[in-house]
């Protein structure tokens, strides 16, 4: 096989949805209809956690989905987490993020943890006995996640945690954070390491609750460590200075199941506005009738169409062990962009009424934005998918006699001074 087609093949990942992968997508619609339309307008504006509709996922075993089997979970992986959450985020894009926050806690455990680590949590974490965050922000180390200052110094038989942490998702209700602190300030690569923090550990408090412009139900915590210990057998890997990789490796298996947020979010607002153009009249007609509605919801639903596949395809290939750096970057920053765009054009179908809070569709757009920013900023997904492609462009020497070869003849001073003469 030459060049080119093996750099083509490389792109390609068969998407295989077993028996097992369509029962829990079912699982998760039946929760949807049942816990989360009829009560997210309820939760978003008390700020009140859905805890009614995470025990019933708990109870169908929706929260073992991404985790393997020999750990208590279904096994389905990615794509399963992807189908679960898009499900979800359709209904209320909150709980979307609810529930696809404990992957990005545990993930760091299945990624990197040791066997010990492995056997004490997941099982808690697919029988929906632990919840889980992801503390690694803080207040000046957002996109620079290289630029954290918590830091955990070694003390007898394990670690002493000191700083703040920004934004922990799911923080104040969380039973296990994964935390990133500085453990060799003098060293580049090795710098930060992961640790298992329990909530209850001395040191470990919530400072602050975030009041948000959106995904309400789920709560956003300051989290603070004062001296916070922790053991040794709670640094993640066993080993520090291993931090960094197990940060990086675990937002691109979780950026998936962030673009099946956006991929719900935008097929939820695009059948609210379906559904609300073939009922409002104007003119004597549903303005579904009208080209430029028509055109609207035409756009809206091949963004949707197009985002789907591509999380679908980023989750197979996750699952299947390829790298998904560059995948992973597109479909976040491609499914959380058509997230936006659809809910905010959905509520101009909506017009007046898409302004009021009395109906669901507004609640869709702000919900939305926050996909653009967290687990990195779209911004800084451009850039990634950018280096990759530049990356990609060096193993390109087939293309080689197709690109302009041409040559620029240059004159040294004198010599057109001698030929203007």
């Amino acid at each position: 096989m030459g060049t080119l087609e093996k750099s083509k093949m490389q792109d390609l990942q068969d998407i295989i949805f077993t028996d097992t992968h369509k029962e829990v997508r079912a699982k998760a619609h039946e929760v949807a209809r049942k816990y989360l339309l009829p009560q997210a307008a309820k939760h978003d504006h008390a700020h009140s956690y859905n805890e009614e509709a995470m025990s019933a996922a708990a109870e169908l075993g929706l929260l073992g989905t991404w985790i393997p089997p020999e750990y208590g979970g279904t096994g389905v992986g990615i794509l399963g987490l992807a189908l679960v959450v898009e499900e979800f985020s359709k209904a209320d894009p909150s709980f979307g993020v609810a529930f696809a926050v404990n992957a990005l806690g545990s993930i760091p455990v299945i990624m990197g943890g040791t066997e010990e680590q492995k056997q004490k949590y997941l099982p808690g974490v697919a029988r929906g006995e632990i919840s889980c965050a992801f503390a690694l922000s803080e207040k000046f180390a957002g996109s620079d996640a290289g630029g954290l200052s918590v830091k955990a110094d070694k003390v007898d038989g394990g670690w002493a945690i000191n700083g703040e942490k920004k934004w922990t998702t799911n923080g104040s209700r969380a039973d296990l954070i994964t935390c990133f602190a500085v453990t060799d300030p003098k060293s580049r690569s090795r710098r930060i390491s992961a640790f298992l923090v329990e909530k209850d550990d001395p040191g470990f408090a919530i400072k602050k609750l975030e009041d948000k412009m959106g995904i309400r139900m789920v709560p956003v915590a300051e989290t603070e460590y004062k001296d916070c210990y922790v053991s040794d057998d709670r640094l993640l890997g066993g080993r520090p200075g291993l931090g960094f990789k197990h940060s990086m490796m675990t937002l691109d298996w979780a950026r998936p199941g962030v673009a099946a947020q956006g991929v719900g979010t935008a097929a939820g607002a695009l059948e609210l506005a379906t559904t609300y153009a073939t009922r409002r009249k104007q003119f004597g007609q549903p303005i579904a009738g009208f080209q430029m509605i028509q055109s609207m919801l035409a756009d809206m639903a091949q963004q949707t169409e197009a985002a789907r596949w591509l999380v679908y395809m980023c989750a197979a290939q996750a699952d299947a062990g390829v790298s998904v750096n560059k995948t992973a970057a597109m479909a976040k920053c491609f499914a959380t962009d058509t997230a936006m765009k659809v809910a905010t054009d959905a509520v101009q179908v909506f017009g007046g009424y898409g302004f009021m809070e009395d109906y669901p569709i507004a609640k869709f757009m702000r919900d939305a934005k926050i996909l653009q920013i967290y687990e990195g900023t779209n911004q800084v997904q451009r850039l990634v998918i950018a280096r990759n492609l530049v990356k990609e462009a060096a193993t390109h020497d087939y293309l080689g006699e197709f690109i302009p070869q041409e040559h620029q003849e240059t004159f040294t001073e004198q010599e057109l001074v001698t030929a203007n003469t």
